[in-house]
Parts: structure tokens; sequence; C-alpha cells
């Protein structure tokens, strides 16, 4: 008879490789991931289960990623006041995710299939997160690629394959890792299975690489770009007192930007609230600077429509041009009206053709990539972000910019203020949350770039939902002929 440690040792062992687990994916998701713990937090976990039976697998899987998830609670509790059930479906979701994949990985490693259970798990990850970008109103706002926006070299994949392609590869390793060391797995799967892995590995990380030490030697127009947010009340009425002040501090700030040679200024999301589509103070500055002046406003037409817009006001004293927000957040913004054009010109100085996005804008790939095919080098982007997200969500939108190669000048009240290139290089930032005024002027480049994934769009989350499906239905034939008849 056993003894009774020996009985406990592989329920220890799951345990700890469940606390291993969480706590890696804590590190390396949320507000502030670091990003090689992503690349390790399925690896303890996924290695052990595969030796568990299978209500045990499913159970440590599903509690490594929600103890994980936990690390937004505070702020979706605390700085969002949503809902305790909402908070526990941001928490849990994942981690049924992440129980499925685990669980397909382990069905296919069991029945000899070692290639196949490797490619699955993250084949299935990003099927979920793309058709969830798909169906959600807030697109790709969970995707585990913006995990990696402090590793430059792994984000480059974003260029050919879209986010899609960053979540895979973050997956493969532990995938792959876990498979190779299942008892099922014969030499020669070992063997190749490492291979594959390792060359996709290196191929990805060395393009990644190439691609930004060529952007040195690529053609360049270097842009004088101011960024600003003054601390002032939200949607300030320009017909009231507390709105002008307002106002003038802004113009205060923007002929200080301009004195440091700013040819361009951001200002964020609804700043001001007008009934006309014109603020002459703003015109004014911008002619009389010769420069080009974003602001974000919150635009009152009639009784019946209300827009979250962006005006722009350009040195040839013409009436503004417009922007009105496409996506909205659900509840807080349901009093705007959303908008379904794009706002993209030519400055009349040469500088690179320039668009228009309003911050949730940038969590959709697909207005992104229609920026750039309507030329777009260059994406001014009016923001408000809520403080503890100001990183993650500065860092989705610079992503864009990176899948369909353009630089973003982007304004945030209560978060960040991001200069970035089209490679992600954030080459200015600096930060207006629990400050009265938040200002720079930095030199961006921007480059004449085209990326495969603005051509192409999200085949390689296609490629990952067709190969989840055969994969799936071939285990299910396979569980089917296996199954005894009655």
């Amino acid at each position: 008879m056993d003894s009774k440690p020996d009985r406990w040792k592989p329920a220890a062992i799951l345990i700890a490789a469940t606390v291993a687990s969480a706590a890696l994916w804590w590190l390396g998701s949320g507000l502030h991931p670091m990003w090689w713990a992503t690349w390790l937090a399925p690896l303890p976990v996924l290695a052990c289960a595969l030796r568990a039976s299978r209500l045990a697998a499913v159970i440590a899987a599903f509690a490594a990623w929600s103890l994980g998830g936990l690390n937004v609670w505070s702020y979706s509790r605390d700085l969002l006041h949503l809902p305790l059930g909402v908070i526990l479906i941001v928490v849990c979701a994942p981690a049924l995710v992440f129980a499925l994949a685990m669980l397909l990985a382990r069905a296919l490693t069991q029945r000899g299939r070692i290639i196949t259970a490797a490619l699955a798990m993250p084949a299935f990850w990003v099927s979920v997160e793309y058709v969830t970008s798909v169906l959600s109103p807030h697109g790709t706002f969970s995707n585990i690629a913006y995990t990696q926006m402090d590793a430059l070299p792994v984000i480059q994949i974003a260029a050919l394959c879209g986010a899609w392609g960053i979540g895979f590869l973050v997956l493969l390793l532990p995938a792959t890792l876990a498979a190779i060391s299942a008892p099922q797995a014969t030499r020669t799967q070992r063997t190749q299975l490492a291979a594959m892995t390792g060359s996709v590995l290196l191929l990805a990380l060395g393009y990644g690489g190439s691609r930004l030490h060529a952007a040195a030697f690529e053609s360049t127009t270097v842009m004088r770009i101011g960024l600003v947010s003054v601390a002032g009340p939200v949607r300030a009425p320009l017909d009231d007192a507390a709105g002008q002040y307002l106002l003038q501090r802004y113009l205060r700030a923007i002929d200080r930007l301009a004195d440091d040679g700013a040819q361009s200024i951001v200002m964020p999301e609804t700043v001001f609230a007008t009934s006309a589509p014109d603020i002459p103070a703003l015109a004014d500055v911008a002619r009389r600077r010769h420069l080009t002046l974003i602001a974000g406003v919150d635009y009152r037409a009639g009784s019946n429509r209300e827009n979250n817009m962006a005006l722009v006001f350009r040195p040839d004293g013409n009436a503004p041009a417009t922007y009105v927000k496409h996506h909205l957040l659900p509840l807080f913004e349901a009093r705007y009206t959303p908008g379904d054009d794009y706002t993209v010109w030519s400055p009349s100085n040469a500088a690179p053709r320039a668009g228009i996005a309003i911050c949730k804008d940038m969590d959709f790939q697909a207005l992104g990539r229609a920026n750039a095919g309507l030329g777009a080098r260059l994406l001014y982007v009016p923001a408000w972000d809520f403080d503890d997200d100001g990183w993650l969500h500065s860092r989705m939108a610079i992503l864009r910019g990176v899948e369909s190669g353009f630089a973003i000048a982007r304004s945030a009240r209560d978060g960040q203020l991001t200069l970035s290139d089209d490679r992600g290089r954030v080459v200015a930032e600096t930060s207006s949350s629990h400050v009265d005024d938040a200002a720079m002027v930095a030199m961006l480049p921007v480059r004449s770039t085209r990326t495969l994934y603005m051509h192409i769009g999200d085949a390689f989350a296609w490629l990952a939902l067709a190969f989840t499906g055969v994969a799936i239905l071939r285990l299910t034939i396979r569980l089917r002929r296996d199954t005894p008849m009655a």
C-alpha cells in the first residue's frame, strides 16, 4: 500500500504549480505587466495538468488564471465602480478560456498528437480573442499582446500578423515546453517540436530586431510636436466663466509650446462643450503661431444630437476639420452619437499625411488600418485615461501604429501623453495624472511605412480559427471512434 505522503505528492505538486502560475500571471497581466512573466505564467500549471486528472487539471488552470487576474480588482471596483458581477466576468472569463485551451491541449497530448497540442493551445486562445474583439464593444482591450509592449523586438510581429501573432508567440513557448515534457511524447516528436518552435521564435525575433534596425535607414520626416493637458472641468462650457478661464489657460500653454517650436499641438478628449463647430480663439492661435492644433470637444448640435468630436485648426485659417469618435465607451458615453467617417489631410507645409482618432477608437485594429489605407503616416489622438490605466491604454494605441505603420501623438487627460514612432518606440512621454498641467514638446520621426498587416488584415486570426476548428473536429471524431457502442 502506498504511504500517505506518496498519495499526497501529486496534489501538492499541482497546488504549487497553480500558485506559481497565478503569481506569474499576476505579474505578467493587468495594468502594468512585466512582459517576461507572461511567457512563463502558463508553464507550471500546464506541465502538471497533463499528468493530473481532467477535473483537477481544469480546477488548477481556472484557479491559476482567476487568482492572477485579481490584479485588476481594485481598478475595476474602486476606480471604475463596476458591479461585482461584471468584475467577476472580467476576472473569470480569461480563466475559463485558459482552462478550455488547456483541456484541448491535454486531450490531444493524451492521444499522442504532441505537435498539434502545442499549436492548438495558442491557436485556441487567439481564436477566442479575435471573436471577442469582433463582438465586444471593448474591442481588443484584454488582448494578451499588450503585455509585451516593453519588448520591442517581440511586438514587431504585429506588422505582419497584427496583435494575434504576438499572442500566439507568447503562448507557443510554454505550450511547447509542456508538450515536450509530456510522458506521451516520443523522442522524435520532442525533437521536431523543439526545432519547429525554436525556428519560429528565432525568425520572429530576428525579424523584430532587423525591423528596428532598418528604421534608421528609412526616409524620415522629423516633426516637432507638442502635447498638453490642463487640469480643469470635463466638457467645460465655453459660454460660461469656468469654460473661458480654462480656455485662457490652454491658450497660454499653447503659446509656450509654440515658443518651444511645436509645429502641431494635441489637446485631450472633450476639453470643452460647444454648440458651434469652431472655437475662434483656438483658430486664431493656430493661424497666428502657424501650427496645427487638435482639440477634443463635446459638440452639441441642437437638442437631439451630441458628438464626441475633435476639431483640427490649421495655419491656413480655414474652417476646422472635424472628426467624430467611432467607438464609444458603453454607459459612460451613452449621450453621444458615434461617427463613421475618417479625417485625413495633407498639411500645406508638406508634412506627412495625418489622421485623427479619439481615445477608445485606438482599441480597434480596423480603424488603424483604415487610416493607414487613406495614407495617414501620423495619427493625432485626443484621449482620456482613468489614471491607473494610463500606461496600458496608451500602449494599446501605440500597437496600432506598429500594426499599420504610422507614428502617434496622443494627449490624454488623467493619463499618459505619448509620442511614439511606427516601430512602437516611445520617443517622449509624460503623465497628466494628479498634476495641474502637463505639457511637452519633442521631435517625432515619421516614416512612409507600409506593413503586411495593413494589407491582409486579420488573416492570421482566421488561420488560427481554422486550425482550432480542424483540431477540435478531428479530436471529436477520434473520441467517438474510441467510444465503445452500448
